[in-house]
């Protein structure tokens, strides 16, 4: 009988040795954090965090932070405890245990190295940014671009087309300018008119200019012929530079005349006439003299002869 007492007092006190092992193992386990309250919730009611942040319209990184308890990864107190509030009303979760392991607002140091609290949010294990090139790819960007490309060529086409119009032969700079360029043939036209003895203060008809130049010992071109007959006949004062066209737009007569030469010219109907210098050419319609200075602007003569 006594050995049967101290064999079962032998096993009560082992009973009650392993009891307190338990108990003393029990208390010395931790608490789980919010964030291990939060994921056992999440995981036990089978939703990926992919969706239950798309369900808070919130980045996948916050979730992870919260669930990680890295709650210097996110804004501050207000935020933490907000996010933790909707991940337990989606997941039908008492949020009392949760809001009650959330550290106080001292524990939590956000950064605010990022700047405003609409900086993007990206962990310090997240890499660089998006590349240049996808940035650029957005439509938004491409938008801007467009729309400045096109204030560009609004900024500068009309600079370009002014300077393409002045360009031209037949512009006032051009004129102005009274460009050289004769022809050979027209040159030696223009050697032999100048032989021609001096023309006095009245104005000489082509008919007797003709007449003047037979006269002379040196032989006639026919080029020099055409250049006294025509419509339109000028003599130079000085010199000046000529242009005329005719009904089609062919360019007839284009040349620089200096003083003492002559030209004419004939064609279709209406020849359209621009002298450079109209103070020193003398110009007759047909044989019968035309004032310049009537159709001269800033000393640029425009007519047509009909």
């Amino acid at each position: 009988m006594t050995d049967l007492n101290l064999l079962l007092s032998g096993n009560l006190d082992a009973n009650v040795a392993i009891s307190g092992n338990s108990i003393s193992q029990s208390e010395s386990a931790p608490e789980p954090t919010a964030g291990a309250l939060l994921r056992a919730a999440r995981e036990a009611a089978g939703v990926h965090i992919a969706a239950l942040a798309a369900a808070l319209k919130v980045p996948v990184k916050k979730l992870e932070a919260l669930e990680d308890d890295r709650f210097d990864l996110l804004l501050d107190t207000v935020f933490v405890r907000a996010l933790a509030s909707s991940v337990c009303r989606t997941l039908k979760l008492d949020p009392t245990q949760v809001l009650q392991r959330l550290p106080s607002a001292r524990a939590i140091q956000p950064d605010y190295t990022a700047g405003c609290i609409n900086t993007p949010f990206r962990s310090p294990g997240d890499g660089r940014g998006p590349a240049l090139l996808m940035q650029i790819s957005r439509p938004s960007v491409l938008a801007g671009l467009a729309l400045l490309l096109g204030a560009l060529v609004l900024i500068f086409l009309p600079n370009i087309e002014q300077n393409f119009v002045s360009s031209r032969p037949g512009s006032d700079s051009a004129l102005a300018k009274n460009e050289p360029g004769d022809p050979a043939p027209v040159a030696a036209a223009n050697e032999a008119v100048k032989e021609t003895p001096a023309a006095s203060t009245e104005q000489i008809s082509p008919s007797n200019l003709v007449d003047s130049v037979a006269a002379s010992s040196d032989p006639i071109s026919p080029i020099l012929r055409t250049a006294l007959n025509g419509i339109v006949t000028f003599r130079a004062k000085g010199e000046s530079w000529i242009e005329v066209t005719d009904a089609k737009g062919s360019v007839l007569l284009r040349r620089t005349l200096t003083s003492g030469e002559t030209a004419g010219v004939s064609g279709a109907l209406p020849l359209t006439t621009v002298v450079g210098r109209a103070d020193v050419m003398q110009v007759q319609i047909r044989g019968q003299a035309f004032d310049l200075t009537a159709v001269a602007r800033d000393n640029v003569a425009r007519f047509e002869v009909k």
